[in-house]
């Protein structure tokens, strides 16, 4: 039986790559069957686990773009510009921003019940840090600082740390936990900005 319908020839990042070809009839090579079956599937598992990295990549890429478009319609120097130009500037972006939301990529994470439960008390969490920029950003950029020092072995000792936050973010996969630091890093990011400082 022939298994070489098709090899993925692509190129990605400058770099040109080519699968091997699964060919039973064939009567090169000194392996066995299984040993040689064994190797193909070893190289694909190393280029799903490179395909996971790259995609999470964009995926943090896109949230950066939508960050930045963001902070862009609420930037101060509109204040400077004419009606007029800050309606050019408001539509450019959201013209830009429709673009972006057309780009749907996903690592999907393999989670028990309690991980889920978790992920999802840590997603509300984030939600309501986000919901509350408006009304008070410092209290926020405290509070986020406090989500951040659940996350890292080494916690800024200014603003302690969130011990309901940690609790639910100890309870999540090791890959929803390295999303949500890099998620609250780019909130940080984002207060820094707005030149918004902690209480102390």
């Amino acid at each position: 039986m022939e298994v070489d319908q098709y090899a993925l020839d692509f190129s990605y990042g400058g770099e040109s790559s080519r699968l091997p070809l699964i060919d039973e009839t064939s009567a090169t090579g000194s392996q066995p069957p299984k040993d040689r079956l064994i190797a193909v599937l070893d190289q694909v598992e190393l280029r799903v686990e490179r395909l996971r990295r790259d995609t999470a990549r964009i995926e943090e890429e896109k949230d950066s773009l939508l960050s930045t478009l963001d902070s862009i319609k609420h930037s101060d120097l509109l204040n400077d510009i004419t009606e007029c130009d800050k309606d050019d500037i408001t539509r450019y972006a959201d013209r830009i921003l429709a673009r972006a939301m057309t780009v749907e990529v996903a690592v999907r994470t393999d989670r028990d019940a309690q991980q889920e439960e978790a992920l999802h008390q840590v997603n509300m969490y984030i939600d309501q840090l986000v919901m509350s920029v408006q009304e008070d950003a410092v209290i926020a950029h405290t509070r986020c600082q406090t989500y951040m020092n659940a996350c890292t072995s080494l916690p800024d000792p200014s603003t302690g740390t969130d011990k309901n936050f940690e609790t639910a973010i100890l309870g999540c996969t090791l890959d929803d936990q390295k999303r949500v630091k890099k998620r609250l890093q780019g909130l940080l990011e984002y207060f820094a900005k707005l030149n918004v400082t902690s209480y102390s």
